[in-house]
């Protein structure tokens, strides 16, 4: 919670509280993958911090599976118990993937939330089943594509599993590099042929992308959508409507931030990015205070927040770490 900014006696502006706020919650962002990685070799004593390992340790073990199998030329293939073991070390080592995966977990975890405080339905928002509902062919197949992939992230997130096919383009590179040197590690310790290695890396790789389109994931199926309201896009933006996929898509989208990054925003102490990015986008301060009883109803607007321009806070935002930047 941030106390500061529902104090009615405060003398500094409200520009200048969320500064300050942002300036903290920017730190936090900026240490999660090292602190995720020591907490996957540690135990965790908070309860929510050990739900949310176990959550990255069992999808890193479900991506080094898949992995294995890719290596092995059979995605159903059975694996050896073990093998994978030490891959999903190394995955452990990669700050773009524990970055991902965590926005995954606390979007899953705030999924649930919403389901308890507005009845939100985790698959189908009013917002998904009015474009299913489209006279446009497009929107419409869009919609019932984006409904099919939500509804597999929601079983894929309570078995505490991700598809190698579901992670963005850039986390898929890094995860290819990481088996690659990881088969290569193996075979100079084994002795063995590296270039044979290279040569099951490099098949693997093949097999994984001729089955990868970026564009038909379930974050790419977010921003299609997204992109294909126009004008309309707002309607993403108002979170009891759209449901938590699609608001953090397209508060990404509207303001050039990192996805994972306006996810987190959702969180404690993360409550100033969460205002600024809501008021860049263009929402208005009925918008901010619905999104914000949503999510994180301890918090209140600071006294002068309407003064706050889009512009203003948009500059505000873009003022920050590139951690904060980038992927929509």
């Amino acid at each position: 919670m941030i106390e500061a900014l529902s104090d009615p006696n405060l003398k500094d502006s409200a520009e200048s509280v969320l500064r300050q706020a942002l300036s903290r919650a920017d730190g936090r962002l900026a240490g999660i993958a090292p602190v995720l990685a020591h907490a996957l070799a540690e135990a965790p004593g908070d309860m929510f911090a050990q739900s949310v390992i176990a959550r990255l340790r069992a999808m890193l073990a479900d991506l080094a599976r898949q992995l294995v199998q890719a290596a092995q030329g059979d995605p159903l293939a059975p694996v050896e118990e073990g093998l994978p073991d030490r891959l999903a070390a190394s995955l452990a080592d990669c700050p773009d993937l524990l970055r991902h995966l965590h926005g995954m977990a606390i979007e899953w975890h705030m999924t649930e939330i919403l389901v308890e405080r507005l009845g939100l339905d985790p698959v189908l928002s009013p917002l998904v089943q009015a474009l299913v509902a489209s006279d446009e062919a497009d929107m419409a197949a869009s919609a019932m594509h984006l409904l099919a992939a939500q509804a597999r992230f929601g079983q894929q997130s309570r078995r505490m599993q991700i598809a190698l096919g579901e992670l963005p383009g850039d986390v898929l590179h890094g995860v290819l590099r990481v088996l690659r040197a990881h088969l290569a590690v193996l075979a100079q310790e084994g002795g063995g042929n590296e270039a044979l290695a290279e040569a099951i890396a490099a098949d693997a790789e093949v097999r994984i992308r001729q089955g990868y389109d970026e564009s038909a994931t379930r974050l790419g199926l977010c921003a299609r959508v997204i992109t294909g309201l126009g004008g309309g896009a707002m309607a993403a933006l108002e979170l009891p409507h759209a449901g938590f996929a699609l608001f953090a898509s397209a508060l990404a989208i509207a303001t050039g931030q990192s996805r994972e990054s306006c996810v987190l925003a959702t969180q404690e102490g993360q409550t100033a990015r969460l205002m600024l990015s809501l008021r860049a986008a263009g929402v208005k301060d009925s918008g901010v205070e619905a999104a914000l009883a949503a999510l994180q109803p301890r918090d209140a607007l600071p006294e002068g927040f309407a003064r706050i321009t889009p512009e203003r806070a948009m500059m505000i935002l873009a003022q920050r770490p590139a951690a904060t930047q980038g992927r929509g």
